[in-house]
């Protein structure tokens, strides 16, 4: 037993020497380490785990003194065999710290591993740029995380009598990892990079409107609704998450709750005409309270007569009425009522006119508003007008 015990020893021995030869040869040092990680007798040593990521950290080594040296290094061997050094380290950390038969613990290792990882952190983050570079979006955000669990690590905190202070890189890493998972089709792992980037200060505003965004996709909408108020009260004047917000809020037909958003929102800026269209749909769609909702869409074209949305918003609400005028009017059979009642109508449809009319003359191409034209040319006898929009419809335009 003692033999056999003594051979797998031999073998963690000569992986680490074969990696630091002249002329290295890691491809081996790899397999007799594998073989020395998988066997019972040294499975459970932190000297094999250790050599196992001193072979990764020296072939690292290797290629970065060549580029150092201004050689060309094998950058792809390079940062992989990086990405190794950390896996390996953590569980010899974890074997070092145990207690020997006596329940001591006398570590051997963790102090010569912190210096090499140390050493070696800025790397981390040149390994995720490369990565990103090359669209390899995995490996990038498995680089800006490792720098992040790294910096995190007990094996880097091990005899540190102070908290260390969370320096730039650590805040880059934090935000990168999270804009390279971003491309990856990994929600949960996405989640939890924003999350923990959103709690960082460096594009808070950013980073919470991507969280609130992946929530969304996800379709989990009570999380959705807590980032949006969240975003809303670090960044009270962001349009995203107070617009964002009032949609949730109309969806679920919380229309007071929206209007009291809007109103705040109104004090805010005043002169922002998104605002008044926003609360005249609120009290047109979701309150039915057509008054009001043609008073702030009549201030919402007051202050940008260029939105088209506001203008046919705005003709919808006469428009709406001309037709319920006009229904009402067919069903009456005394012929001076109903020429009354019918002119009534048409006024409405005249008040609707001039705004989709300029709503067609800004957009277009909305369908909507060329189909609510053209039944006012109809219903106010206006034929040419009728004839041209016709022609313009039929040729796509």
């Amino acid at each position: 037993m003692a033999s056999v015990s003594f051979g797998q020893k031999k073998v963690v021995s000569e992986a680490l020497k074969l990696a630091r030869d002249a002329k290295p040869n890691f491809t081996e040092a790899r397999t007799k380490i594998k073989s020395a990680l998988e066997n019972e007798e040294t499975k459970n040593a932190a000297q094999t785990w250790y050599t196992a990521g001193q072979i990764e950290s020296l072939q690292f080594d290797t290629e970065n003194t060549k580029q150092m040296l201004g050689q060309q290094p094998d950058e792809a061997a390079m940062y992989n065999a990086l990405a190794q050094v950390y896996p390996y380290f953590a569980k010899a950390y974890d074997l070092d710290k145990l207690p020997d038969a006596k329940g001591r613990v006398r570590p051997k290792y963790t102090k010569d591993m912190k210096s090499i990882l140390k050493a070696n952190l800025p790397y981390y983050m040149n390994g995720g740029g490369y990565f990103f570079e090359q669209r390899d979006y995995q490996k990038s955000y498995d680089f800006f995380n490792q720098y992040i669990e790294i910096s995190d690590s007990p094996l880097m905190k091990d005899g540190e009598k102070a908290v260390a202070e969370v320096d730039s890189s650590y805040i880059y890493a934090t935000y990168y990892a999270a804009i390279a998972v971003s491309q990856l089709n990994d929600s949960p792992t996405t989640i939890k990079a924003m999350k923990r980037a959103s709690k960082l200060d460096f594009k808070k505003n950013e980073m919470l409107q991507y969280l609130s965004e992946e929530y969304k996709n996800a379709q989990d909408t009570v999380n959705w609704e807590g980032v949006l108020n969240e975003g809303l009260a670090a960044f009270p004047k962001e349009s995203y998450f107070l617009f964002n917000l009032i949609s949730v809020y109309i969806s679920s037909n919380r229309n007071e709750q929206a209007l009291n958003f809007i109103n705040t929102a109104i004090q805010n800026e005043p002169g922002n005409a998104q605002l008044y269209d926003v609360a005249g749909r609120v009290y047109e769609s979701g309150l039915r309270d057509y008054a009001k909702a043609e008073e702030f869409f009549k201030k919402s074209v007051e202050l940008d007569g260029e939105n088209a949305e506001s203008q046919s918003n705005l003709g919808r609400i006469y428009f709406n009425q001309g037709v319920t005028q006009l229904d009402e009017a067919n069903n009456i059979a005394d012929v001076k009522v109903y020429n009354e009642e019918k002119e009534k109508a048409k006024d409405l449809f005249r008040k609707a006119l001039p705004y989709f009319e300029k709503a067609y003359q800004i957009n277009p191409d909305a369908t909507d508003n060329k189909m609510a034209l053209r039944s006012i040319y109809y219903n106010l006898d206006m034929g040419d007008k009728f004839e041209e929009l016709e022609k313009a419809m039929n040729a796509g335009n």
